[in-house]
């Protein structure tokens, strides 16, 4: 097997069908370009969903790998290790919080997030035993546990995966006022992707997330923030939810802060909400083992600097300004903040998925999303030039499809 279609062919007869790629079989990867098994290089506009914000084979973040590969992978959390007080230490500071509690991927974060913010109800908050309720938004994308899909409302994520599991209080994205009519006293969270991404980078209101920080505050209620894809550099800022100045009781992350090498993720929160996760209450045998410690070092002393997050702004700011020109061009709305944007495309022209296929032939991969939405999120260190090449290839994808 070497050849993309022969490849293809036999991932689709073994593997489940879970995803519905693009037909391109990649090879290898470096920076923000990537080449396939027949040696043609792509621009990658997607970044793996924002785990690969500071590009493919980093050269720190590999060393960082590479050296602690040759020294120690994994000794489960039944002993310490001696890259993990570093982590902590480094995360801590990074989000401004007391404690760090690891896991491995982003999903497994926010199911981390749900049961502190449950326990920390009963034990702190008061709340009676099995009547904690989280306030969760329409249109979330969380991951796809059991738990997770309950609260989704999107029918591919929920529907068949049932019974679901309850405790969850559904409110539409962006409307603070819903927000406040659902909490009740067994409220202990309010679970919030500060951007929307799956749902098409939905950006929400101005003064949406410091009413939320504000209501929480005045209710005893945890603010959950769920920068998985949006946090770590990605949208200009650290934290999507640095745009408001606000910080969340709980930092949810993952993807970026693995960059791009292995899976790592975690929550952030101060001792008053964290110490109250005792030994045997959670944990994973890879959760917070030495070689994604390791990485996730690397990850944090890049975003120390300040560099990549003001490079996403400047980037941004260029994404932006090109994509807004062609609203009623074949485009219907542009959304986004820094180097990530959503791009509703004119039904009448085509799907995001077709408009996908034809920025592939074109060199450029990018993913669309509910139909009509092209997401855009390159890694962070892409040139201009290069992101000016790729926007002309959408003006030329777009004329051609309205042309034929």
């Amino acid at each position: 097997m070497t050849t993309s279609a022969e490849l293809i062919e036999v991932s689709e007869r073994r593997g489940a069908h879970n995803y519905h790629p693009l037909p391109v079989v990649i090879h290898e990867a470096h920076g923000a370009w990537v080449t396939d098994v027949e040696g043609k290089r792509y621009l990658d506009c997607l970044s793996g969903y924002s785990s690969l914000n500071f590009g493919h084979g980093n050269p720190k973040i590999i060393e960082a790998a590479k050296e602690q590969l040759e020294r120690l992978t994994l000794t489960s959390r039944a002993f310490y290790h001696d890259q993990f007080a570093q982590f902590c230490t480094g995360l801590g500071d990074l989000t401004g919080k007391d404690m760090v509690l690891p896991m491995n991927t982003g999903a497994e974060a926010v199911e981390t997030a749900i049961k502190v913010s449950r326990k920390w109800g009963y034990e702190v908050k008061g709340v009676e035993p099995d009547q904690a309720n989280i306030i969760v938004m329409e249109g979330n994308f969380h991951g796809r546990t059991t738990t997770i899909v309950s609260f989704s409302t999107d029918p591919e994520a929920h529907d068949n995966f049932g019974p679901y599991t309850p405790g969850f209080r559904l409110v539409p994205y962006g409307d603070i006022e819903a927000i406040r009519r659902a909490v009740d006293a067994n409220t202990v969270a309010v679970l919030v992707e500060p951007i929307q991404g799956e749902a098409g980078v939905l950006v929400p209101p101005d003064g949406y997330l410091s009413e939320i920080r504000a209501l929480c505050t005045a209710e005893g209620v945890l603010m959950v923030a769920d920068e998985v894809q949006s946090g770590l550099g990605r949208t200009g800022q650290t934290f999507a939810c640095d745009h408001e100045g606000v910080v969340p009781d709980i930092y949810v992350m993952g993807k970026a802060l693995g960059g791009g090498v292995v899976p790592v993720s975690a929550i952030a929160a101060d001792r008053d909400v964290l110490g109250i996760i005792h030994p045997g209450q959670h944990g994973s045998t890879f959760g917070g083992n030495p070689l994604a410690c390791a990485v996730a070092n690397a990850v944090i002393e890049i975003l120390g600097t300040g560099e990549f997050q003001a490079r996403a702004a400047k980037l941004g700011d260029v994404l932006h300004v090109k994509l807004r020109e062609l609203i009623g061009k074949g485009v219907v709305e542009v959304r986004g903040r820094g180097l990530w944007a959503g791009v509703d495309i004119d039904p009448a022209i085509g799907t995001g998925r077709e408009v996908s296929k034809a920025l592939l032939k074109r060199g450029v991969l990018a993913k669309d999303t509910h139909g009509s939405t092209l997401r855009l999120a390159p890694p962070i260190v892409v040139s201009e030039e290069d992101l000016l090449w790729a926007i002309d290839q959408l003006v030329d994808v777009i004329y051609e499809l309205k042309t034929t």
